[in-house]
């Protein structure tokens, strides 16, 4: 019987130890999609205890505390001690077997805090003062995690409103590991709820200084903010979507929606769907331009119980998969953007697990042999980001694309105590080649499948997007 978490941890033979250990694990990180809170970084924050790096904001932590039982107030509330939620959440954690969440809990313990106990509520309080202790410690600040483990890059994701400033000041400050912008312009086409759309144009009107009355002024404003994000090193676009979007629509047509919502006027379905086809091309066409990488995360129902939407806000752990029909869409929206030369790197990330057979083929359809795996399948991503998630992902990139062109892992979290997700994946990687090797599947090449292992983790993202 193997230990629990040991250093051989999800890496079943020899094999997967050897490319984990000689080679994935000395990489370092490039987390290329997060969601991070910049002014953290900026500031270097101190964390006031555990509660609050871990599980301020963790949407996951909350699912399954809910499900075990706990009460809102320890998830949420704010007339809750830190220690109250935090005694909740290890009452939590034994039921988590089996969820990734009981991997990560202690994996990020061991990482982060060198702590091997398993967390429980018999362990609960010296866990948690053991760690108190050495978050008061400089070396558990914001940007000495980073360093921690190896963080090489991180890229924020931020709203073409945003001024950017933290980011200014990480970068004048010195801080050696980069910290870019990421551009999700997804407000600029949100619009089912004309008063929203109308107060998000006003913002961007006052941040671009371009007066916006009409849409060829809106795209003004957004290309000046496009021109902005470069200037601060952004090299990637993200788009939260349902689904894809991709009706036919005329230039007249879009105008004439604009003016219809900008002046408060409630669009119809077929409107809404117009508007959006045609701001994805827009987007993809100025990615295009500067060559960026447009990334698509697409397939989440959001917001499902509006009771508790209508107390907390997005974001806030009722969200699920959702069921969608996109892959004719999907193809067309990126066949308009290739027929016209304007197709860039593109990075397509599904939730719905039934879809990865059907990324993982539309990736070939738009391959143009300029650069390796111009069109990307993303990584297992939110309810996908764990080991079955992972390699279900990995094995449809494999047999029906190359894995060895992965752009590999990012985290897609708030928490600075996520940075493990990467030796996850890593491991889990490893095992996948590590396997295939023993058991005759592929040649013992250990130089061939080590730097592959690598290119995975680390290089094949730097070359990619050029950092």
């Amino acid at each position: 019987m193997k230990t629990f978490m040991d250093k051989n941890f999800l890496l079943e033979t020899e094999t997967a130890q050897e490319l984990y250990h000689n080679h994935a694990a000395k990489m370092p990180i490039i987390d290329y999609h997060c969601h991070l809170i910049p002014q953290m970084v900026a500031d270097d924050y101190k964390f006031r205890s555990l509660t609050e790096i871990w599980l301020g904001g963790d949407h996951y932590k909350w699912r399954a505390m809910r499900t075990n039982g706990v009460p809102e107030r320890y998830c949420t509330g704010e007339d809750t001690s830190d220690w109250g939620k935090f005694e909740k959440w290890a009452e939590t954690v034994p039921y988590t077997m089996r969820n990734p969440l009981y991997h990560w809990t202690h994996l990020e313990l061991k990482t982060a805090f060198g702590i091997d106990k398993i967390l429980g509520p018999d362990t609960a309080k010296d866990i948690y003062d053991e760690c108190n202790e050495k978050l008061k410690s400089p070396e558990y600040s914001a940007r000495n995690i980073m360093r921690r483990y190896k963080v090489e890059v991180v890229c924020t994701t931020d709203d073409p409103v945003d001024s950017l400033k933290h980011h200014i000041k990480t970068r004048e400050d010195g801080f050696e590991i980069k910290m870019l912008p990421t551009w999700r312009p997804d407000k600029a086409m949100a619009v089912e709820i004309p008063a929203n759309f109308r107060s998000y144009m006003e913002q961007l009107s006052q941040v671009s200084g371009v007066n916006i009355s009409s849409y060829d002024d809106m795209i003004d404003a957004l290309q000046n903010r496009h021109d902005f994000f470069a200037t601060q090193g952004c090299k990637l676009s993200d788009h939260g979507i349902e689904e894809f979007y991709a009706e036919d629509y005329t230039d007249a047509e879009i105008k004439a929606i604009f003016n219809k919502v900008y002046g408060g006027t409630q669009l119809t379905r077929e409107e809404i769907l117009k508007f959006k086809s045609a701001m994805l091309i827009v987007f993809g066409e100025m990615d295009h331009s500067k060559g960026w990488t447009q990334q698509f995360h697409y397939g989440a129902i959001r917001n499902n119980n509006t009771k508790m939407f209508n107390k907390l806000g997005a974001d806030t752990g009722f969200d699920s998969i959702g069921e969608f029909t996109t892959a004719k869409a999907m193809s067309k929206f990126l066949d308009k953007l290739n027929t016209n030369d304007k197709l860039t790197k593109t990075i397509l990330y599904n939730l719905n697990p039934c879809a990865n057979e059907v990324i993982a083929t539309m990736l070939g359809n738009f391959q143009d042999g300029t650069i390796p795996g111009k069109i990307q399948f993303g990584s297992g991503w939110w309810f996908l980001d764990q080991k079955d998630g992972m390699q279900k992902q990995m094995n449809a990139l494999s047999v029906l694309g190359l894995l060895s062109r992965f752009v590999g892992m990012l985290t897609d979290s708030r928490s600075f105590l996520s940075y493990p997700r990467h030796e996850y994946f890593r491991r889990t990687l490893c095992n996948l080649y590590g396997t295939d090797v023993e058991n005759g599947e592929l040649p013992n090449d250990r130089a061939f499948i080590g730097q592959t292992i690598e290119n995975i983790s680390y290089y094949n993202a730097k070359e990619y997007f050029g950092f």
